[in-house]
Order: C-alpha cells, then sequence, then structure tokens
C-alpha cells in the first residue's frame, strides 16, 4: 500500500516524514521493547534527519543499519554518508543503542560486506528511512537493478546519471572524483523492512518520483519496486510531485 503527503516545501516534507518515521519506532519500542532501522543520505534527508533527532524517541533502544556507502572514500572525506551520519544523526542523539557503519575503505570489502550481512540477516527492520535518486535508483541500486539478489549488501557499479547527481549535490568538486563503485544495501533487503518512509522532496528528482508511482515496475526504475510494498509513505514537496497525474494529487 503506498501512502503519498505532498508538502509545500521541503521542510514541511522531512518534518512530516520524520514524525511518521517516530510514531513507528516508538510502536516498536513499544510493542518490542527495542527497534531496528535504517538510515539513508544526501540532500534529500537534510530536514527529515533534523527533525528525527529532535522527536523524542529513547535511542538507547534503537539500533541503526547504514544503507550505502562509497568504496574507497576514508571518514574523513566531505563525501563520506559515515561523516554524513555520524556529524548529522549519531552525535546529536547521544545514547545511541548501536549504529552498525559500512566502512568503505576497508582493507578488504569483502569481508566488510559479510559482516554486515551476518549482523543484518537475523533483524526485523522496523522502518526503513530511504530516498530516491535523479536516475530512479534505491539505496546505490542504480537502474538496470538487481531485484533477485537475496545478498543483504553488495557492491554496485555507479551510473553516470548517479554520479553527476552527487557532483552536482556539492559532494565533489569534480566528475572524476566521484566514486564508481559503492556498497550498497540490495532492493530485496529494503522491502523486508516492516515500514518504508520515502522522503523526496525537489524539482530535480520529479521525473524520478513520476517514473517509480506512475510507471510499471521495472528494474530500470529501481524505486518503483516499492509498489508492491505493504506499508511504503511516500513524502514529497510540490517540487517533486510536479509530474504525476492528478490521479495521485
Amino acid at each position: 500500500m503506498m501512502n503519498i503527503s505532498v508538502s509545500d516545501d521541503k521542510q514541511e516534507t522531512g518534518f512530516l516524514a520524520a514524525e511518521k518515521g517516530a510514531q513507528m519506532i516508538n510502536e516498536a519500542i513499544k510493542k518490542k521493547g527495542h527497534a531496528t532501522i535504517i538510515l539513508a543520505t544526501g540532500a534529500s534527508q537534510f530536514e527529515m534527519l533534523n527533525h528525527l533527532v529532535k522527536t523524542g524517541i529513547k535511542w538507547s533502544k534503537v539500533e541503526v543499519f547504514h544503507l550505502d556507502e562509497y568504496i574507497g572514500i576514508p571518514l574523513s572525506h566531505p563525501a563520506s554518508f559515515r561523516k554524513y551520519l555520524k556529524e548529522r544523526f549519531v552525535e546529536k542523539v547521544g545514547n545511541l543503542r548501536k549504529f552498525n557503519y559500512i566502512d568503505g575503505n576497508a582493507d578488504d570489502i569483502n569481508s566488510e560486506i559479510e559482516r554486515l550481512s551476518d549482523l543484518i540477516s537475523d533483524k526485523i527492520i522496523d522502518v526503513a528511512f530511504v530516498g530516491v535518486g535523479e536516475n530512479g535508483h534505491l539505496a546505490f541500486n542504480d537502474p538496470p537493478a538487481d531485484f533477485e539478489t537475496e545478498k543483504p549488501y553488495l557492491v554496485v557499479n555507479l551510473d553516470e546519471a548517479c554520479r553527476k547527481q552527487q557532483l552536482g549535490e556539492g559532494w565533489f568538486s569534480k566528475l572524476d572524483d566521484v566514486p564508481i563503485q559503492a556498497v550498497s544495501m540490495s532492493v530485496r533487503q529494503i522491502i523486508k523492512s516492516t515500514h518504508i518512509i520515502n522522503t523526496v522532496p525537489d524539482v530535480r528528482k520529479a521525473e524520478a518520483v513520476s517514473c517509480a508511482l506512475a510507471g510499471p515496475v521495472s528494474t530500470l526504475c529501481p524505486a518503483s519496486i516499492l509498489q508492491n510494498h505493504g506499508s511504503c509513505h511516500w513524502f514529497l514537496d510540490k517540487d517533486s510531485a510536479s509530474l504525476l497525474p492528478e490521479k495521485f494529487s
């Protein structure tokens, strides 16, 4: 079931996404005594994370899995997603139960993938906070994405559209600096999540949003797989929703 919320601006979009996600996290904590979530990064998540850390969740009862990370980027690099999440989330909540970072700069990337896959394989993910790329990607699963692999994490190749998005968002000074590979959570692992909060503001995401929501489910638009999820909540602003057919308004 797809639930779609369209706000006037990205600040409200992020606020509403965080509020809904916090409600779901608190429900899991009340039911089980703890919660396990997934966090995404990127410019689309700024406002959502800014509010999520202020929602009063008992973070000591929450375990987090990192969605994706570049290969070969150290923690000190401005584009490091570990750095992003450490500064924008982990340091602000303070007493988190556990955060499972992806070390994209590990000496043995295959061993790092095995470590993360072992950690997540027996977990029930209560809430996955995700976004959608300009090319329709989900995590770093660029088109044509692998909808079949059961591997929780895998090495993926980043296409030019994805790499140009990272450059355009200001994370790198030139295209040649953007890595060509990353470690990403797989599509099937993401959609195993009980609830999905998908925060997608900005006009540059309008085509991808239209493809994912109004088009067919296809590996050529990886985020379209979310049409099949039982509890996926889309949080858009009027710009990212601008190309959707009227039936979605």
